[in-house]
């Protein structure tokens, strides 16, 4: 039986991925995938504490009442992020962190 333990290092290991990921990857596509691997190591800690924390015997459901609304933010996080993503590649034609160094075009 799995316990706290082992979904608090399976959600330490995804965002240490991630975090790996926005460190060392120039894609800004990579790197806005690696982010939303951080938002869901966050939100399977949310949930495993939730299932993890009774409230009169059963499990404390306001964790996971709190990951629909990070999962909605990021949506919504996603569909702005990638229109940012497509303009830049628009008006700089490269998705390359070392090539968007300055906001001036």
């Amino acid at each position: 039986m799995a316990t706290l333990n082992h979904y608090l290092l399976v959600s330490g290991l995804l965002f240490a991925i991630g975090l790996g990921g926005v460190l060392l990857r120039r894609n800004v596509i990579v790197v806005f995938m690696c982010l939303e691997l951080m938002l869901s190591a966050a939100n399977l800690t949310l949930v495993a504490f939730a299932r993890f924390n009774t409230y009169f015997g059963l499990p404390d459901q306001r964790g996971q009442m709190l990951v629909f609304f990070v999962i909605t933010v990021a949506a919504a996080e996603v569909a702005v992020g990638l229109a940012i993503i497509i303009a830049l590649y628009r008006t700089r034609q490269t998705i390359h962190t070392d090539d968007l160094n300055s906001l001036k075009h």
